[in-house]
């Protein structure tokens, strides 16, 4: 019996993250009816999305239960995200490219 009540915990645990999924959807198509300023937008948009990719690379993923290795090498790859998207700003003020 002890498989089975586990079984159901986990299902229990699908359905809320499903739901909490369809929630932050229902929250995103909310907030985009609001014609908020293009970079308060961009800036909700993006948090509810890191919120919504948490859940999904967490549970679906099982990411959740995984070692201290795997959070190293998530660390470094969102590191590398955020580095390329930091290179135009770094090429924009470079001097020897603006003169």
């Amino acid at each position: 019996m002890g498989d089975h009540a586990d079984i159901d915990r986990q299902v229990r645990t699908y359905i809320l993250v499903f739901v909490s999924l369809m929630a932050l959807t229902i929250i995103t198509v909310t907030i985009s009816r609001f014609h908020l300023p293009v970079p308060a937008a961009v800036t909700v948009a993006l948090i509810v999305a890191c919120i919504k990719g948490g859940l999904v690379a967490s549970y679906f993923m099982h990411l959740i239960s995984e070692r201290k290795l795997i959070y190293w090498v998530l660390g470094f790859t969102v590191a590398c995200f955020f580095a390329v998207l930091l290179l135009p700003l770094w090429t924009h003020f470079d001097p020897i490219l603006n003169h």
